[in-house]
């Protein structure tokens, strides 16, 4: 019989190997299909590593895929810490590209050390209200939050949309006849275009950094502060909390905030660092927010893992995207995808649980029956 245990202690090797054999196993199913549709496993492993991580410029552009994924993973962290389920980072990201553009366009005439600080602050300020409201709905009227927040990302959506397509918005460029007929976004002023960090000829985004910042923030807030330790014991019992007299409701809707401002920074990020222009369709068929959710849950919601994972994640995007070709269909790269995801997040069962296999009992023998004479 197997029988599935939870571990009273989490032994900390662990924490390591687990992933490690999870990435192993990933490589071997992933080669046993390689293999059977005619492709050599070890050479499309190299050129995975190659294309994402070490040929030239690949880790520039592994770090502008990463640059979302950070700031959404960070999102989804933030919240699940305290078992909050804000599922919304997507819109959230959206409402904070929405509030950066618009500061953007209007401070167009001026430095950048008073624009992009601008455009940080109204990311911020308007992610943060968008989470805000399933905050508010789950404290006061105990309403879903993982309902609320997920429905308000096509809301968010839908938004962006009217902004661009379907209205004469102050966001939506009407100073041409072409831009009339075929409706866009004004682009932003050079000023307004965020810096990045060259190291050792790798340009980190501005946003990236602005990313690590964020992560150690939100861990010296959950370890050092003592707004951390209330959340952490909302997380593990409201009933406690609530007992010990800790203010619930207002740290479900400030938590719920936080997250939000994290998501709204990534939507900043997407204007300042790369699109420049509120772009709509381009923001909805990237679906930053609900990978978030993956780095977050592949990260055990640990800011500095999350980090890392969105690197490793943002390279394997990169590299899928150059391997596609005549001979290379994008299914297998997704079924490649897919499977490292996969493994990732089962290997987490054997982090909290362990597998044991139990001898069944033999069946004891039946006594012989006695008859005795009538």
């Amino acid at each position: 019989m197997i029988r599935i245990e939870r571990r009273l202690t989490e032994a900390r090797w662990l924490v390591v190997a687990v992933p490690a054999g999870s990435l192993l196993a990933a490589a071997f199913l992933s080669g046993i299909i390689l293999a059977l549709t005619g492709h050599d496993p070890i050479g499309t492993w190299a050129r995975l590593l190659d294309r994402g991580f070490l040929a030239e410029g690949a880790m520039s552009a592994t770090f502008v895929t990463a640059t979302p994924l950070l700031l959404t993973g960070l999102a989804a962290a933030a919240a699940f810490r305290m078992q909050t389920w804000n599922i919304g980072a997507e819109g959230q990201l959206y409402l904070g590209a929405v509030g950066a553009s618009g500061i953007g366009i209007a401070l167009h005439d001026q430095s950048p050390v008073l624009i992009i600080p601008a455009m940080v602050i109204a990311g911020i300020v308007t992610g943060a209200a968008w989470a805000a409201i399933p905050g508010v709905l789950r404290a006061y009227t105990r309403t879903n939050e993982i309902i609320t927040s997920l429905m308000l990302n096509y809301v968010a959506g839908l938004l962006m949309t009217y902004l661009i397509f379907d209205s004469h918005s102050y966001w939506r460029d009407l100073s041409t006849f072409t831009a009339r007929v075929f409706p866009q976004g004004k682009y932003l002023s050079d000023s307004a275009s965020w810096p990045s960090l060259g190291l050792a000829g790798i340009a980190i985004p501005f946003g990236f950094l602005l990313g690590m910042v964020a992560a150690a923030a939100l861990w010296l807030i959950y370890s050092r502060t003592r707004f951390g330790f209330e959340a952490r014991v909302i997380g593990d019992s409201r009933a406690a909390a609530h007992y010990a007299g800790i203010r619930t409701r207002r740290k479900i809707v400030a938590v719920m905030a936080l997250s939000g401002a994290l998501a709204g920074i990534g939507g900043a990020s997407e204007i300042g660092d790369f699109r420049h222009v509120l772009d709509p369709r381009g923001l909805q068929q990237a679906s930053f927010g609900y990978a978030g959710i993956v780095v977050a849950a592949l990260a055990r919601l640990n800011p500095f893992a999350v980090v890392i994972v969105a690197i490793l994640l943002g390279g394997l995007s990169n590299a899928g995207f150059s391997l596609q070709g005549a001979t290379f269909p994008a299914g297998l790269v997704g079924t490649l995808q897919g499977l490292i995801l996969f493994c990732a997040l089962a290997g987490e069962l054997l982090v909290h649980y362990r597998i044991r296999f139990v001898r069944r009992a033999a069946p004891l023998a039946r006594a012989p029956e006695k008859f005795g004479a009538a």
